[in-house]
């Protein structure tokens, strides 16, 4: 890697390669860090944070340079490592999904940056499965299926469909959901307060068999409102009501065995234990279906996960294999197997297709319908707006821990979604 960077070469990785206990500055600097003069050496921490601030300005990065890593929010901490890679004046750049954690507003940024450095002489390459980047910004693509080279395509030949039938051998589209949901209420929030935002009260309601997309900016509170559902962050006030029942808070257990399952944001370290199996990570949620007087029966927990995982279609040597050694998508699809044992009620998907190939993302969204199709409740954060559109039969906007608005499918579009997230309110409706 010295070798690497001695030769001007960069490297934005997929997934997050900074330190959590250490500052913006610091991670922007880590390992090159400058020397104070004379016979003592020490680390010039005030020419660290004077020079880390014009990368974080150029990518408007505006959390003080001293915040620790770890209380920065996903998108933030790939910015960081965006940051990382400019602070190192490379010539050859490569960047992969650098994009995945990003709002609409952010990947613009970057890909204004992006444009910049191509024009200043510096050579990218751009990794990504969010194709209507390529569009943007490519001047040839070369597409990979199975770990072979695909094909090529010129500026001149790059479409959306000529991409699409590179990656998977087949068109791909998105299905318009149905636009009349049917089913009893499933989920309703009343008067939600998280810890983020304990001032600002949330409600609404998902239907048995529906699918509700919540969209919004980097911060504006969709993770916090579902990681109170399932339980892992106490709420401040407010009810859950699960098929009519309330529901304690911060108790995820309750939140399991009431069938609601949250696919989290980042599957790495919160939904995954990458140091297992396929096998064990399958299993670990529902041990007791496994096992016998105590202990687990090995035969029963083998043939349980590897049903799960074929059916799934996790392209994996054999179910012993450890999910450290997984592809983004193969690993997401290990999330979603653990949970699919349990027979979920509503399934929570949070940035459901970040970081994963095209091919992935189209068996999970066939999920996905085929789960509201037999009745589950599915409520997806994203910040893909093609996924918000193309999957949900209804959209939640939220600004700052708040509801800015419900939009119907036939009211929905990028432009009225991108109004609500900058903050421009709609009065919400009752639990709409």
């Amino acid at each position: 890697m010295n070798d690497a960077t001695a030769f001007g070469i960069g490297f934005i990785h997929q997934e997050l390669n900074v330190v959590d206990n250490v500052d913006i500055a610091g991670n922007i600097y880590l390992g090159r860090e400058p020397l104070t003069a004379g016979p003592l050496k020490l680390i010039d921490r005030k020419k660290i944070h004077a020079d880390a601030m014009t990368y974080m300005r150029r990518l408007g990065i505006t959390a003080p340079k001293t915040t620790l890593i770890r209380d920065l929010p996903i998108a933030y901490q790939q910015m960081v490592e965006i940051a990382k890679a400019l602070s190192m004046q490379t010539r050859i750049l490569l960047m992969d999904e650098p994009t995945s954690s990003l709002t609409l507003s952010e990947t613009e940024i970057l890909l204004k940056i992006t444009k910049e450095l191509r024009e200043s002489g510096v050579s990218i390459v751009y990794i990504s499965h969010r194709l209507s980047e390529i569009l943007q910004i490519a001047d040839r693509v070369v597409a990979l299926r199975d770990g072979k080279n695909a094909g090529k395509l010129t500026r001149e030949e790059i479409s959306h469909e000529a991409m699409v039938k590179l990656m998977v051998g087949r068109d791909i589209l998105y299905r318009k959901p149905s636009e009349t949901p049917g089913g009893d209420t499933c989920l309703e929030v009343r008067d939600l307060r998280t810890q983020r935002y304990p001032e600002r009260k949330v409600s609404f309601s998902v239907k048995r068999g529906e699918i509700v997309g919540f969209a919004g900016l980097v911060g504006a509170g969709r993770s916090e409102v579902a990681q109170a559902i399932f339980g892992v962050d106490r709420r401040v006030g407010g009810e859950i009501i699960m098929s009519g029942k309330a529901l304690p808070g911060g108790q995820p257990r309750v939140a399991i065995s009431e069938g609601i399952y949250l696919v989290p944001e980042d599957r790495r370290h919160t939904g995954l234990v990458t140091s297992m199996t396929i096998r064990e990570n399958i299993t670990l949620p529902a041990l007791e279906r496994v096992s016998s007087g105590g202990f687990i029966n090995g035969a029963r927990e083998l043939e349980e996960s590897e049903r799960l995982s074929k059916e799934m279609r996790v392209k994996c040597s054999s179910v012993e294999q450890r999910v450290a050694t997984l592809s983004g998508g193969n690993q997401q699809k290990v999330v979603l197997a653990k949970w699919m044992a349990l027979k979920p009620k509503l399934l929570i998907f949070d940035e459901p297709t970040r970081g994963i190939d095209v091919g992935a993302k189209a068996e999970i969204y066939d999920l996905m319908r085929k789960l509201a199709e037999n009745g589950v409740a599915v409520m997806m954060i994203s910040s893909d707006m093609e996924e918000v559109l193309g999957e949900s039969q209804r959209v939640v906007v939220m600004h700052e821990g708040s509801i800015a608005g419900f939009l119907d499918r036939a009211e929905c579009s990028e432009q009225a979604i991108m109004r609500l997230a900058v903050g421009h309110h709609e009065v919400p409706a009752d639990t709409k």
